[in-house]
């Protein structure tokens, strides 16, 4: 029976069931809208009746943060599946928020063009989801993350406006970039309903260089193959696509395989070969088997680092208990705590690991783990702007309450 709070906004519901949970806390009603329109009736019913609301797609990373302070309305939107415009011939495709990366990139590629995102957790994955979640695959290196990539996007407020950023601006929110803001914003600011993208041509061309490096040097004296490399292919000529290392428990050797994507990509792989020396294992067609994916993240972290700190970064994630996986060339990677562990030791990992990253500036931010007791973000200087933005736009703290850094 639908609730009388949301009946009059014409919106499908349902009741919400164990299966609807928001890391454990489980909603009062799931709301399915189909249009924008809708959106932004469910929210300004919520506003009325002061009902928390928790946005999702696919579902992939709802997991990822805390636990809502409440969840009243799980807003699914995975009924809002249309790719409403793609310009082919101005590499321009616009979408709904609950659009699969997989179909569209199926549906993009049919054209000859791709949307340049290779994110992590892709099977499932939705457009809203990947810009609320910002995150980014190996070709950031090149052609950047999803904010970059954006360029026009609409979202619906707390208070149910419809308000636009870029592209053809119907009513814009002043003072803010809405797409720059939203994107990482996991849910906290409102509803992201549609997102325009500038797109590329798909290659022509693809080859994956593979190698083994050896692990970080025993002492600050010894040179670190993995920095030395990830240095040389960041400003080499032949323009890698994507530079990924793989490091199982962060221990033994790192496997490091490099992209290189576009005309002439056969003739590029060679001279980077060359470069590259003995350590170079095999020279592909296609990518190898866990190419940009992470395997698990029951206790998952990222690292952002100045690309130039590599080397330290290395060191400080030796033997803590961490496995390796990202981008040797953007400053950005992953880490998966791998074998048995608890509560206890979860805390105390990400403690150590965090202390050794801040000392060198690195940014340690755990995105998912089943412990209340895990410090998930460290010192965050930004903090009380953050704060101020979410008054600005989420002021009856309605939307994803406490899901975000310092309790937003």
């Amino acid at each position: 029976m639908p609730s009388q709070e949301l009946a009059g906004t014409g919106v499908t519901l349902r009741d919400a069931g164990p299966g609807d949970a928001v890391c454990g806390v489980t909603p009062t009603w799931v709301a399915l809208p189909e249009t924008t329109g809708e959106v932004s009736a469910v929210l300004r019913a919520c506003a009325e009746h002061d009902l928390a609301v928790v946005p999702t797609g696919g579902g992939t990373k709802l997991h990822w943060g805390p636990a809502p302070e409440r969840c009243d309305v799980l807003l699914d939107l995975c009924c809002m599946n249309e790719i409403v415009e793609h310009a082919a011939g101005d590499l321009v495709v616009r979408a709904q928020a609950g659009v699969t990366m997989e179909a569209l990139s199926a549906a993009l590629a049919e054209r000859g063009q791709e949307l340049a995102l290779d994110p992590p957790f892709a099977e499932g994955s939705t457009v809203g989801g990947t810009l609320a979640a910002a995150v980014a695959g190996p070709r950031a290196f090149r052609y950047g993350t999803a904010r970059d990539l954006l360029i026009g996007i609409t979202v619906v407020l707390p208070d149910g406006t419809i308000a636009k950023s870029g592209g053809k601006v119907v009513k814009n929110v002043a003072g803010y970039d809405l797409g720059k803001l939203f994107t990482g914003s996991f849910g906290t600011l409102g509803v992201i309903a549609e997102a325009t993208f500038r797109l590329h041509p798909l290659p022509v061309e693809r080859r994956w260089i593979v190698a083994v490096v050896d692990p970080p040097r025993v002492s600050p004296a010894e040179p670190c193959q993995a920095g030395e490399l990830a240095a040389m292919l960041a400003a080499a000529q032949q323009e890698p696509s994507a530079v990924e290392l793989d490091w199982p428990h962060g221990q033994g050797p790192i496997w490091m395989t490099v992209l290189v994507e576009g005309t002439a990509a056969h003739e590029r792989a060679r001279v980077l070969r060359a470069r590259m020396g003995g350590v170079v294992k095999d020279v592909r067609d296609e990518p190898p088997p866990n190419w940009g994916l992470i395997l698990n993240d029951d206790v998952l972290a990222e690292v952002r680092f100045e690309p130039a700190e590599l080397t330290r970064v290395l060191d400080a994630v030796h033997y803590s208990g961490f496995s390796l996986r990202g981008s040797a060339v953007a400053g950005r990677v992953w880490l998966e705590l791998w074998g048995d562990h608890g509560a206890d030791k979860t805390i105390d990992a990400v403690a150590a690991l965090r202390a050794r990253l801040d000392d060198i500036g690195a940014r340690l931010t755990v995105l998912a783990t089943p412990y209340e007791g895990v410090e998930r973000w460290g010192a965050v200087g930004s903090l009380p702007l953050m704060r101020r933005v979410k008054e600005r736009f989420d002021p009856g703290r309605r939307m994803s309450p406490g899901r975000f850094v310092g309790g937003i």
